[in-house]
C-alpha cells in the first residue's frame, strides 16, 4: 500500500512538474518581449560594462526581453569595451547614430523595442543584482501604466568595494498616476531608470523626450504621471544611481543653461491641461518654481558673464512669455523681480545664495 502511494505521489509530481516546464516554456513562446531594456551610451568606457552585466546578472531568461545599445556617436571606446558582452548574448541589439543626444537615442530606442515594458538606466550606473524579476512580474500581472521603484546612491569607491545590498520588505501600493504625482514625485529626482514604462501607454499618449536637450527627464517626467492611469509604487530596490564623478556645478554652462530653459518651459506647457484639479495645477507650479530656482542657483554659481546671463534670461522670457508664479509671498516676488528688473533679481539671489 506504502509503494503505491508513493507511486501515485511521484507521478502527481512528474506530472504537475510537465505542466509547470509546459506552461513555462508556452510563457517564453507566447510572449515575443515582455521588457525591453535601452542603453543609450556616450563617452561612459569606464562605466558601460558593469552596467550590462549588471543587467545581465537579473536571472530573466535572455528569451522574454531584450537589450537596446544606443551609440550616440561616441568618441572614446565605449563601444569596444562591452564588445565581449556583445557576442556572448543573442538578446542584444545596437544603433548607430551621430551625437544627437540621450533624449534622441532614447527616442530612437524606443522606435525600435518590442517589450510590454520599457526600462531606460543611465550607462553609468547599475542595476541591483536580480531586483528586477520581481518588478517584471508585478508589472505583467498588473498592467499597470508605471512601476516606479527605489534607488541607493553610491560614490565609485562604495561600489568597487560592494558585497552585498540588503534588500527591502517588498510593499506595493497601487495609485492613479495623479497621486503618484502629488504624493511621490520630488521634482529634483525625475529619474527615469528607476521606472519601468508601460510600452503601450507611452505610444497611445504619444510620449517623448524633448529631443535635444539635456534635462529632459524633467518634462517627460511629469507628463507621465500626469497621464498615467493606474500606477504602482513599489518599497523595492532596483538602481545604483553613481554620484560624484561629475559636479553639476563644474560642468554648467551657456549650453546646458539654454537647455534646462527649454525643459522648464516644456513642463510649463503643463498648465494648459484644464481637466487638471487644482491641486496638481498647484504641485506642478511648484515644481516648475524648483527648476527655475535651481537654474538661477546655478548662473549664480556658474555663468560669470553678465551678457551671457542676459541671454539665459530673455530666452527663458521668449519660452515662456506667460511665467508667472503665484504660490505664496515668495513665488509672487520672486516673479515681479523676474519679470520687470532681471538684474536686480540676480543681485539678490547672489547675496541670498
Amino acid at each position: 500500500m506504502f509503494f503505491c502511494f508513493f507511486c501515485m505521489n511521484m507521478l502527481s509530481f512528474s506530472l504537475f512538474f510537465c505542466i509547470f516546464a509546459h506552461a513555462k516554456e508556452s510563457f517564453v513562446m507566447n510572449n515575443d518581449c515582455l521588457l525591453s531594456i535601452i542603453v543609450p551610451v556616450y563617452n561612459v568606457e569606464k562605466y558601460i560594462h558593469a552596467c550590462l552585466e549588471s543587467i545581465f546578472r537579473q536571472n530573466l531568461d535572455e528569451n522574454v526581453f531584450e537589450v537596446i545599445i544606443v551609440n550616440d556617436g561616441t568618441r572614446d571606446h565605449s563601444m569596444e569595451v562591452i564588445q565581449d558582452i556583445i557576442v556572448k548574448h543573442t538578446n542584444i541589439s545596437i544603433i548607430n547614430q551621430e551625437n544627437l543626444g540621450v533624449s534622441v537615442a532614447r527616442n530612437n530606442g524606443l522606435a525600435k523595442a518590442r517589450g510590454e515594458y520599457i526600462l531606460m538606466p543611465d550607462s553609468d550606473d547599475l542595476l541591483i543584482d536580480n531586483s528586477l524579476p520581481v518588478l517584471l512580474e508585478k508589472a505583467i500581472t498588473s498592467k499597470a501604466d508605471l512601476i516606479v521603484a527605489d534607488f541607493i546612491e553610491m560614490t565609485d569607491d562604495e561600489i568597487d568595494n560592494l558585497t552585498t545590498i540588503p534588500q527591502k520588505v517588498l510593499k506595493v501600493q497601487e495609485k492613479t498616476g495623479q497621486d503618484l504625482f502629488l504624493q511621490d514625485l520630488n521634482p529634483h529626482h525625475c529619474y527615469v531608470w528607476r521606472t519601468l514604462f508601460r510600452r503601450d501607454f507611452l505610444l497611445d499618449s504619444k510620449l517623448r523626450f524633448v529631443p535635444s536637450i539635456r534635462f529632459q527627464d524633467v518634462p517627460f517626467t511629469h507628463e507621465c504621471y500626469l497621464k498615467a492611469k493606474k500606477c504602482l509604487r513599489i518599497s523595492w530596490l532596483l538602481n545604483i544611481y553613481r554620484r560624484g564623478h561629475e559636479s553639476a556645478t563644474y560642468f554648467f554652462n551657456m549650453e546646458k543653461a539654454k537647455d534646462y530653459c527649454v525643459s522648464i518651459a516644456e513642463t510649463w506647457k503643463l498648465n494648459n491641461n484644464k481637466d487638471l484639479p487644482p491641486v496638481v495645477l498647484k504641485k506642478l507650479n511648484d515644481d516648475i518654481f524648483a527648476s527655475f530656482s535651481s537654474l538661477i542657483w546655478l548662473m549664480v554659481h556658474c555663468i560669470r558673464n553678465s551678457k551671457d546671463r542676459d541671454v539665459i534670461f530673455s530666452l527663458l522670457r521668449r519660452e515662456i512669455p506667460d511665467l508667472y508664479f503665484s504660490n505664496g509671498l515668495k513665488q509672487r516676488a520672486t516673479s515681479l523681480l523676474f519679470n520687470y528688473s532681471p538684474k536686480l533679481y540676480f543681485m539678490v539671489r547672489r547675496v541670498f545664495k
